[in-house]
């Protein structure tokens, strides 16, 4: 019997899931969801109507719904929320971690939000309240205050000790961190030095002083880029003076590292990240209609330069048939360009150091696939309409447009990184409007140069 994949078992277990609530079996669909996993529980919920949601959701176990709600993305959760009480949000959120806890009420209202913090109890509130004080896209937004410290001047034998009196640690805990009285972070003891070493050796001595402390202000995607080259499990988060905040685990790093992945794929499109693909059809199409207005207005930039050969294009018709393959080939050239540099960038591998090294190979690059796909295309007309002329207007257009596209595809979002403007919102569309303005310019203004 053939072994049947994740999607495809997932998508399986879905619709047993809406065959069975569309019947009205609450008491099977609560059983079939109780012993699911809070990463499939959220996956259901994002796969299913928005008419569903909240069936689904009060059907969920009560002391599974915080973990739920952690895994859910941003535009779901906010909906599920809305549903809810403060009181009870509030009660959800007991035991979620505090950078989780922190995300969900930032999609709060400000109202709701502000009930939710007073109806938990002071310790819980000055954790989150700390969380929030940070930026959401920070070491400090996205650290957790879950972390077991020590004093340099204690022994193995102590801390053992207390280790055992308190039965648990916490999750991810792969290192303690030393900190003096004033809590500055000194550095960290891995737990494996810990529990091997000999129970009269002094802390201090097991201090591993190649672990970083990350300042709380450091952008999430640094952070990102600190676990990758270190291989690390967790660190240390720092305020400006050196104390101690709290801790990065590595599950912290890998949805980083998803989000980022999610948001460069759906900007691409012009859609937001977290947007939820059983949103209801008018907000669906609000959002939509915002990218493709951009690119309407974009596009008549091309038009505008097609009308100023208006006259041409009705002498010679071939003309029009043909006009549309520069733009193209240019375009696709152009974004092969562009989605290599925004990565680049991303992975921090571009910058000013080599950029210019990078705008020379790519300038290169587009000018020999230019001459190959000029050439190629050039025989093509030219045997086509028996038009040695023809052929060499497209096969000057064609190499100038992949030229351009290649250049433009390294400068347009080095440029826009230095405007802050997100390069995979905004590139493609500058990127498209050059290429097309540059490929019907170069062909039809060739063309009337040389065949009218």
């Amino acid at each position: 019997m053939p072994e049947i994949s994740e999607q495809e078992f997932n998508q399986q277990r879905l619709q047993e899931v809406n065959e069975a609530l569309g019947s009205g079996m609450f008491v099977y669909v609560r059983k079939l969801l109780h012993n699911l996993p809070p990463y499939d529980l959220a996956l259901i919920l994002e796969s299913s109507t928005a008419k569903s949601r909240p069936v689904l959701w009060q059907l969920i176990e009560p002391d599974n719904q915080g973990e739920v709600l952690e895994e859910l993305s941003e535009e779901v959760r906010k909906g599920i929320l809305k549903s809810m009480r403060p009181e009870k949000v509030a009660a959800v959120a007991e035991g979620m971690d505090v950078d989780d806890l922190a995300e969900v009420l930032r999609t709060l209202p400000d109202s709701v939000y502000r009930e939710v913090l007073n109806s938990m109890d002071s310790q819980d509130r000055a954790r989150v309240e700390a969380a929030l004080s940070f930026d959401e896209d920070t070491a400090g937004g996205i650290m957790n205050t879950d972390t077991i410290t020590l004093r340099p001047d204690v022994t193995v034998d102590v801390i053992l000790r207390y280790l055992r009196l308190k039965g648990t640690l916490p999750e991810a805990t792969d290192s303690f961190y030393v900190v003096d009285r004033h809590d500055r972070f000194i550095g960290a003891v891995s737990l494996s030095a810990l529990v091997t070493a000999k129970t009269e050796i002094v802390v201090s001595n097991l201090i591993d002083a190649e672990i970083e402390a990350v300042p709380a202000d450091m952008p999430e995607t640094d952070v990102a880029q600190l676990f990758e080259r270190h291989d690390w499990l967790s660190a240390p988060v720092v305020d400006d003076n050196g104390r101690l905040l709290g801790r990065i685990t590595i599950d912290d790093v890998i949805d980083i590292i998803r989000e980022d992945a999610e948001h460069s794929m759906m900007s691409m499109a012009g859609l937001d990240d977290e947007a939820d693909t059983f949103a209801p059809v008018i907000k669906s199409t609000s959002q939509r209609s915002i990218w493709l207005g951009v690119n309407l207005i974009t596009a008549l930039f091309a038009v505008a330069v097609s009308s100023q050969f208006e006259e041409l294009l009705s002498i010679l018709p071939i003309l029009a048939i043909l006009n549309s393959l520069v733009p193209s080939m240019g375009g696709v050239a152009g974004n092969q360009t562009l989605t290599l540099v925004i990565r680049g960038i991303a992975l921090g591998h571009v910058g000013d150091s080599n950029a210019r090294s990078l705008l020379y190979k790519e300038l290169a690059v587009g000018f020999l696939n230019g001459v190959i796909w000029a050439f190629l295309i050039a025989s093509f007309v030219a045997l086509w309409k028996q038009d040695l002329m023809l052929g060499g207007v497209i096969a000057f257009a064609m190499l100038m447009n992949l030229t351009v596209a290649g250049v433009a595809g390294v400068l347009i979002p080095l440029l826009l990184k230095k405007l802050s403007i997100d390069p995979a919102l905004a590139g493609s569309v500058i990127l498209t409007t050059i290429t097309d303005v540059v490929g019907i310019f170069a062909f039809l203004g060739t063309a009337t140069l040389l065949l009218q």
